[in-house]
């Protein structure tokens, strides 16, 4: 778990908290197929090109160790499933999202490799869907998890900081 934390049972969901989670993760799903599906660019200048291959990797890699870190608690939804525990080690000691960092990094890398206006916009967009995904599921952490705020104060939403992190006598060490 990380933190020590008890989780409390999982609070029964409202029909409006399902409808919300399934807009926002259908609204993900529609702008990253805005973002990858095939669509006229100009190529940009080599040192932006490598960059977006960096940032793709980056964000690639991100993603992976978030996975493995999360294991049966990992769903699109962000509404945490029964399997949910609260993650403070790994990529979360550096922001609490870190699924979504690694997302928007590889969009960011990919429409800089493939620039085009509509990538651009897409990727402005899933970056404030993004973040309003990460506020309203931070809402429903905070209710399942009560040290999630304490955690909250402490770790940077979706950008790490070069500030370390104060270090909480409950974490796992690992």
């Amino acid at each position: 778990m990380g933190t020590g934390d008890s989780p409390t049972p999982p609070p029964s969901r409202t029909t409006r908290d399902k409808a919300v989670a399934a807009t926002l993760v259908a609204l993900q799903l529609i702008l990253l197929l805005i973002l990858a599906f095939p669509q006229p660019h100009w190529t940009p200048p080599p040192l932006v090109r490598w960059t977006g291959v960096l940032l793709i990797t980056i964000g690639l890699l991100t993603m992976a160790a978030t996975a493995t870190t999360l294991r049966r608690g990992l769903t699109p939804s962000p509404l945490p499933n029964a399997h949910a525990e609260l993650r403070t080690t790994g990529p979360y000691r550096f922001v609490r999202h870190p699924m979504y960092t690694g997302l928007l990094t590889t969009a960011l890398g990919w429409t800089l490799t493939t620039p085009s206006l509509i990538r651009a916009g897409a990727l402005l967009a899933l970056t404030a869907l993004l973040t309003t995904k990460a506020r309203w599921e931070e809402i429903h952490l905070t209710s399942r998890f009560p040290s999630y705020a304490t955690y909250a104060d402490q770790v940077p939403r979706l950008i790490p900081t070069l500030r370390p992190r104060r270090r909480n006598p409950n974490d796992d060490p690992t």
